[in-house]
């Protein structure tokens, strides 16, 4: 029944032109107007997209979302409709039953959903960071096999790299990966996994190669591991600061045998991938911090306007006036570099340098566009019973996730001067 529902969804998109045309651009024959250079209009099908996104936002994860927040309940039931309306999994290829829609398309859907929760919004986008490994680097087999199931029913997956004493420093990772005959012999720990508890399968960074000498870029295997299989210890849920309805936990892999098909690409090559996934997943997450900084932004703006002291309403003081044009300068600004580094990857560039420039810069917009919404707000700001509070809390973690803002700058400076050289 989910799998009809899911292919009416799909055929009644398609029938309204919901279909991204830059999704299968490349940079030497762009195959639509949005894909041949720069435009600052959306499309008139990224439209609906956004269209639909905001709607749901605006009617279904708005009037929940503190409630979700307070109570640290998983969103089942908005990740049902999410995938009803086709508004997760949206990079899944056509070949295996999805949209195969491109990043940009992708972003634009992300900031509508971010902009009503964060919460919900990164346990919608870590399918996408856990699905990216099997699109880029997945044989035809696995593809049909882990993301076809996707498209079948709302199920989700997660992306199994970071560990309690490796976080940025992936090449740091301890948990071993040992060949014996056809099978993989996987144990150690992982930890911070968004989606850990309700996954269905993981993509998982394991040490295939025991000398430390070895590169880091040969000396780990990217695999996908069932979630049910033996060996499997899914910790408890984390309570964290802010998007406290993501599930984040700690999972054990004790003595876990993958089979040999389960490998991507080929043992050595999972530290690429792992390291790929981010350039394509880095513009959403970006996304997500805008949509929030967005929200912050209107929130602040419509208590400004309607808050009075000195005889005059908030937006009138200069004081405040000036807080509302610096906090939409840095709105508007984030947007377009997470547009900018998302179009690269739809007309087929590398887009390492801009991925991380949007992503650092997003997650600091969206951490002083909060924190300046609290401000506007007064002692009212500091309480739960206005929405501000939570949004500064849920921003935290856009500096941390996918790359710590500091990682970022080391990636940016390292981009940054090769190109100079060269």
């Amino acid at each position: 029944m989910a799998a009809l529902r899911a292919s009416r969804v799909i055929r009644s998109i398609v029938t309204c032109g919901l279909r991204a045309q830059s999704s299968q651009a490349t940079a030497t024959s762009p195959k639509s107007k949005s894909a041949a250079g720069y435009s600052f209009e959306l499309t008139d099908e990224q439209k609906e997209f956004q269209a639909t996104a905001r709607k749901f936002a605006r009617e279904e994860i708005i009037p929940v979302a503190a409630q979700y927040d307070q109570t640290g309940e998983y969103p089942v039931p908005l990740i049902k409709k999410a995938w009803e309306l086709g508004l997760m999994n949206t990079h899944i290829p056509e070949s295996c039953g999805g949209l195969g829609l491109g990043t940009f398309d992708a972003c634009v859907i992300t900031e509508e959903l971010a902009y009503g929760c964060t919460g919900v919004q990164t346990a919608v986008e870590a399918n996408s960071l856990g699905q990216m490994p099997v699109i880029i680097a997945g044989n035809e087999q696995q593809q049909k096999k882990y993301l076809g199931r996707m498209t079948e029913e709302p199920i989700m997956c997660a992306y199994c790299v970071t560990e309690p004493g490796a976080g940025s420093d992936v090449a740091g990772l301890k948990t071993r990966a040992e060949k014996k005959g056809d099978e993989y012999i996987i144990n150690g720990q992982k930890m911070w996994i968004t989606n850990g508890g309700k996954a269905n399968w993981y993509f998982l960074l394991a040490r295939s190669d025991p000398d430390p000498k070895t590169p880091a870029s040969k000396a780990f295997t990217g695999f996908i591991v069932e979630a049910d299989s033996p060996g499997v210890h899914i910790g408890r849920k984390e309570l964290n600061m802010g998007q406290r309805c993501s599930d984040t936990r700690g999972i054990v892999f004790e003595d876990v045998r993958i089979p040999k098909e389960n490998v991507l690409l080929g043992e050595g090559a999972g530290f690429k991938i792992a390291m790929g996934a981010f350039d394509k997943t880095r513009p959403p997450v970006a996304a997500g911090a805008v949509g929030l900084a967005q929200r912050a932004l209107d929130e602040a703006t419509r208590y400004a306007m309607e808050r009075k002291t000195f005889g005059k309403v908030l937006a009138e003081h200069q004081a405040v006036s000036f807080m509302l044009a610096e906090m939409a300068m840095k709105v508007e600004l984030s947007r377009l570099a997470y547009q900018k580094a998302a179009w690269d990857i739809d007309v087929g560039r590398r887009n390492t340098y801009y991925a991380s420039i949007a992503k650092a810069y997003a997650g600091d917009i969206a951490n002083q566009v909060a924190s300046d919404a609290v401000q506007i707000f007064g002692g009212n700001g500091f309480n739960s019973e206005y929405p501000v509070e939570k949004l500064m809390r849920d921003a935290k973690i856009y500096q941390i996730y996918e790359g710590t803002a500091q990682i970022q700058r080391v990636i940016i400076v390292r981009e940054h001067i090769a190109k100079f050289k060269g």
